[in-house]
Parts: structure tokens; C-alpha cells; sequence
């Protein structure tokens, strides 16, 4: 069984700012879950991990904008995402009385242990709980399975391994499926990211390999170049014999309401981005490249890699 978890609202707000309308934004909500989604993360808490000026209702992820979702979707399927560094523990309860079970842990590799220790207050809450490993290409594998055991026994439903640089090829996401499956009991998830076209590719070899949780965004609006393809995914499932439960066609026009309210949500693949993936660097070094000139773009970005390598 496959968990689909949908990320639109807020991955998809590095697109505008975060700046959905709430009446869009509950319309997303309801018709994501209507169409079978399992989860909808409906935005962050407390921001980024880069604070933005002005950032939107899906970036702030604030108590009466939680009470708004919960109104016309259940509590029992909405997520929120969060940095630790952005939160206090005053945050977790007011999140649950407002009406989120799943909340969502992005972990730092170097100083896990504060995220960890909030992680483990928010089970004992009674919050689904998620560990999202960012940039998990660049991670030595060493510290992988150290930060996956880690989060497993700091009471973690999932292990989520997440392709910021979407640099990764589905052998690579296979195996590390199988790694950190092999030194945890909690499931495994994958945050896919389409700089090189190979989230599809990805998700498939995640699920092969024995991952069970898939995040997605509807027209694959997200950072950079985006997500897994929410149609394209469910499209698949629905060949594959798994899509049971799913409507596909809801789905599609959700993605054509969206496409025609939010010029930033149309599918695009910037070459800048694509070259960012082929050297498996972060979306925060795209502003050391002359993007307007892709062949220097190139060239900068090669030498970036070569210093990082020294």
C-alpha cells in the first residue's frame, strides 16, 4: 500500500511566495483529499528555513488558518511541516487543537538532536510524525543510517529521504530505500525533486525497493523545477493495477483551476535548475550562477563542485 501525501500548498509556495488565497487554498485542501490524497500538508509553521519578506499564509501555517482547513477537511488528514529552529513547544499543541495529526520534522544532519527531542514530545501528543532527511544525495551514508535510526527511535512513524537537489537516479534512491530500511522499523518515504525529469523514475524505484510514503504536488508545483507530478503518479498507479481509491480526473481539474490562477504553477523545467541537478547542487547555490548566460551557468557550476570536492 502506497501513502500519498500531497505537498502543493507549501512546496508549491516557493513558487509565489506562499501567497495562496484561502478560498484556494481550501479548495485545494478539500478537493486533494476528495480525490483520495491520504494527507494534505497544507503549508509550514513558522517559515522557511531561509526567512522570506512577506512570505504568505502557507508559509506562516498559523492557528486560524488551521481552524479554516479543518472546517471542510477532516483533522485526521492534514500535515504541517516545520524547521525545529522556527518553534517552540508551545507550537505543538496549539498546531493539534487547531486541527493537524501529522506534523513534519525537517531534520539537520549536524544537530538532530533538538528537532529529535520536539519530535518525541509531538507522539506523545498523539501526532503522526514524519522525519524529512533533506539533501540526502550530498549525505555521507554513514550519517544517513546514524540520523534514520536515530529518528526511528525517537518514536518517528516515517523516514522520509528527501531529494532536495533532485540530482539522485532511481539505482541510487533503490538502494538507499534498502539502507535505511534495513536499520529501522518506521516506514520510508521520498520527498522527490524533478531537476534532472526523473521524480517519476524515482518514485517508482522508492516504492520497488519497499518505501510505502510518496509526496507529491499537483502540476509537480515546488521548489525549483518541482515535484513528483501528482497526475502523472496517480496516472501511473491507476496502470500499474494500485490506483484504487484514486480519482484521477478530480485531479486533473484541480491542476486546471490552479493552472489557470497561478501563472507560477505551469510546469517548468528552468536550465539553471537542470544544471543545479546535474552537479547535485542546492537550489541556494543557483544564486552563484549567471543564470542568463546557461553555458558560464555551466561552467560556474562545475567549478563549484570542484571546490567543494577540495
Amino acid at each position: 500500500m502506497v501513502i500519498n501525501l500531497d505537498v502543493t500548498l507549501r512546496d508549491g509556495g516557493y513558487r509565489n511566495n506562499f501567497d495562496f488565497p484561502l478560498d484556494y487554498a481550501l479548495h485545494h485542501a478539500r478537493e486533494s483529499v476528495a480525490a483520495g490524497m491520504e494527507w494534505v500538508e497544507i503549508g509550514y509553521r513558522n517559515g522557511s528555513f531561509t526567512p522570506k519578506p512577506g512570505i504568505g499564509r502557507t508559509g506562516v501555517g498559523a492557528d486560524d488558518y488551521i481552524r479554516a482547513v479543518a472546517e471542510v477537511v477532516s483533522p485526521e488528514r492534514l500535515c504541517m511541516i516545520l524547521h525545529p529552529k522556527n518553534i517552540t513547544e508551545d507550537d505543538l499543541p496549539r498546531m493539534y487543537e487547531a486541527g493537524i495529526r501529522l506534523v513534519r520534522f525537517c531534520l539537520p544532519s549536524g544537530t538532530p538532536e533538538p528537532g529529535l527531542a520536539l519530535l518525541s514530545k509531538a507522539a506523545d501528543l498523539g501526532f503522526t510524525t514524519t522525519v524529512n532527511i533533506t539533501r540526502v544525495s550530498q549525505l555521507d551514508r554513514r550519517r544517513l543510517v546514524e540520523l534514520a535510526a536515530m529518528s526511528g527511535d525517537a518514536g518517528a512513524d516515517v523516514v522520509y529521504l528527501a531529494d532536495s537537489n533532485g540530482s539522485m537516479l532511481p539505482h541510487e534512491v533503490s538502494q538507499l530505500v534498502t539502507l535505511v530500511g534495513s536499520v529501522t522499523d518506521a516506514a520510508i518515504g521520498l520527498h522527490a525533486h524533478n531537476n534532472l525529469g526523473l521524480a517519476l523514475a524515482n518514485a517508482i524505484a522508492a516504492v520497488d525497493a519497499g518505501a510505502t510514503w510518496i509526496d507529491s504536488s499537483v502540476l509537480g508545483m515546488g521548489k525549483g523545477p518541482g515535484n513528483l507530478v501528482t497526475e502523472q503518479w496517480l496516472a501511473y498507479l491507476g496502470r500499474h493495477g494500485r490506483g484504487d481509491g484514486y480519482d484521477l480526473g478530480r485531479v486533473l481539474s484541480l491542476a486546471h483551476r490552479m493552472e489557470g490562477e497561478f501563472e507560477e504553477a505551469r510546469p517548468s523545467l528552468p536550465l539553471p535548475d537542470l544544471v543545479l541537478g546535474h552537479f547535485d547542487l542546492s537550489v541556494e547555490e543557483r544564486a552563484k550562477l549567471p543564470v542568463d548566460r546557461i553555458g558560464d551557468a555551466f561552467s560556474a557550476a562545475r567549478e563549484l563542485t570542484a571546490a567543494g570536492a577540495r
